[in-house]
């Protein structure tokens, strides 16, 4: 990729971003530059990924193709005033932050600026990640390809209209928690039976991805997969019949819809 893409704020999912470029070799580390708060961080980002480094943010919205804002919500009032009239006119700029909406952005930065919301999920750090991407109208379809192409290098990309991203956020962005909430019930119930620890929550884990990739690899409905495993008058069956009681997927769709909401809320 013959670009320049621009970071501001580089925590752990600029992190992951930086780690899938790079090692998918999308786009060569002196493409790249990249600012932080401190000279610490940027000495961690230049030595792990060699890319340019700097502490001045303006600096990384006037040589940016593709600028990725990967700061926190509630700074981007701050950093959105401190780079409005730096950023140059073919820029497009990539939130990755929850709340914040295209028409945000625009408000923020002027109509004319183009604007990608996407919402990467917390697995991107072992590229194993899911985001969804909502475009700017005005975007062409070569521009959107080599967006998607960024995110691919460390996750799914799913294209998804804005309006959907609440949902996003309930189905895979928070999502995460409960699966590692499941594992380490799974663990315990290991031990429960004898397991040592450690080993229970390997091996639970090394499950739940392995019948992750199975619902992925087959296409085959996850119900159908389940019945698959659920021999008559068998151990399944009775552990399926006993998470049914006890409220397993009415549980999961009501943490969902709460988790929803509060996206909407945040939005507002």
């Amino acid at each position: 990729m013959d670009r320049i893409i621009g970071f501001i704020g580089c925590g752990n999912m600029a992190k992951a971003m930086l780690n899938g470029l790079i090692e998918s070799e999308l786009i060569a580390p002196e493409k790249i530059i990249v600012s932080a708060k401190t000279n610490e961080t940027l000495e961690d980002v230049k030595k792990n990924y060699k890319v340019n480094t700097t502490l001045d943010n303006k600096k990384v919205a006037r040589e940016a193709d593709y600028l990725i804002l990967a700061v926190k919500p509630h700074m981007y009032d701050l950093i959105l005033k401190e780079i409005r009239e730096e950023i140059n006119q073919e820029c497009i700029v990539i939130t990755i932050a929850a709340g914040i909406s295209i028409n945000y952005m625009k408000k923020h930065l002027g109509k004319d600026i183009l604007v990608v919301k996407a919402m990467p999920n917390t697995p991107a750090m072992v590229r194993e990640g899911v985001t969804a991407l909502s475009f700017d109208e005005k975007i062409c379809e070569k521009t959107k390809d080599e967006i998607i192409s960024i995110f691919d290098s460390f996750s799914r990309t799913e294209i998804l209209e804005e309006e959907l991203m609440d949902g996003f956020t309930a189905l895979c962005g928070s999502s995460p928690a409960y699966v590692y909430m499941m594992i380490e019930a799974m663990g315990d119930g290991g031990v429960l039976q004898g397991i040592p620890r450690k080993q229970a929550y390997r091996m639970a884990a090394q499950a739940v991805l392995g019948a992750a990739k199975m619902v992925l690899d087959t296409k085959l409905h996850p119900g159908e997969l389940k019945d698959n495993v659920c021999s008559p008058k068998g151990t399944t069956i009775e552990a399926v019949a006993k998470l049914e009681e006890l409220g397993f997927r009415k549980s999961l769709i009501e943490a969902m819809r709460i988790c929803g909401e509060k996206s909407k809320e945040m939005n507002k």
